[in-house]
């Protein structure tokens, strides 16, 4: 029976060589190319590795199309343009 090692967020594998790298991500950044303002945004890793939407900034209410890009070790690149 191999060992169990605790990693973050309460995870547990079995054995002695595994591991197990857990990134959680819940919000990115984006600068509003309206205003210059850095927006803050909930991440949805449920919608797929790329995602699209529109977004109204909350600094100056114009709209903004959102990209979302979730890499395959979980990184989030997050970027705006103008509707």
């Amino acid at each position: 029976m191999g060992s169990k090692a605790k990693v973050c967020k309460n995870h547990t594998v079995d054995g002695p060589r595994a591991i197990l790298k857990v990134i959680v991500m819940d919000e990115a950044t984006y600068v509003c190319d309206s205003c210059g303002e850095e927006i803050v945004v909930p991440l949805d890793l449920s919608e797929g590795p790329t995602q699209e939407y529109v977004e109204d900034c909350p600094v100056c209410c114009r709209p903004n199309v959102i990209h979302v890009e979730i890499g395959e070790g979980g990184e989030a690149t997050v970027w705006a343009e103008p509707e």
